[in-house]
């Protein structure tokens, strides 16, 4: 009886052992996501192609964040266009870009159930999937024009993929109006606030 009792315990823990193994760790990702985040910092203040102005770039010390939170890091579901045909985004200077309609991710933020439609740039040079999107926090806290995200590509055999959205970021033109930046589409508008991310630039 005992011997049973101890191979149970032993189970059970082998069993909880493995569940949180398969969380990220907090610590390791808010590392991680801190340096993300003075990396791009240092490139803002530094790099020629950086989006701050030069007469600003004295003055810059860091973008505004929210707090690295994992609830905001969820597993999405992602259905691949079978045939993706080319669309075109419309750009803030009123002109447009060709993408293709990749396909759409599913996933849940606070219990509510969302959809975002993917895109991959029509040229080929992008690695990573694009995501535009709106959410409650635009004109509030975040940019009014909307947020990126950006994603890799899963294998053709993937059908889940992750979603960061403590790396949701502005377009160039928040901080500059000499860019011209893709608009989120409609069907990316979202009805839940994702305070998650890059804050506004400009008070």
């Amino acid at each position: 009886m005992i011997k049973k009792i101890a191979l149970a315990v032993a189970i059970i823990g082998i069993i909880l052992y493995s569940l949180n193994d398969a969380k990220p760790n907090n610590s390791d990702y808010l590392a991680q996501l801190n340096k993300f985040r003075s990396e791009k910092n240092r490139n803002f203040r530094q790099s020629e192609n950086s989006p701050i102005a030069a007469a600003q770039k004295p003055q810059f010390d860091s973008l505004k964040y929210y707090p690295g939170d994992l609830a905001f890091v969820p597993h999405a579901d992602i259905s691949r266009t079978e045939n993706p045909d080319t669309t075109l985004i419309q750009m803030s200077d009123n002109k447009a870009e060709k993408y293709l309609n990749w396909g759409v991710v599913k996933f849940n933020i606070n219990n509510s159930p969302q959809q975002l439609r993917v895109y991959l740039k029509a040229d080929g040079r992008d690695s990573t999937l694009f995501i535009p999107f709106t959410d409650l926090t635009n004109g509030h806290e975040t940019y009014g024009g909307g947020r990126y995200l950006d994603a890799p590509i899963p294998r053709l055999n993937e059908t889940e993929i992750e979603l960061d959205f403590n790396r949701a970021y502005n377009p160039y033109c928040a901080y500059n109006n000499e860019y011209s930046c893709p608009v989120p589409p409609a069907e990316n508008r979202l009805q839940v606030a994702i305070p998650a991310g890059e804050k506004s630039f400009h008070e």
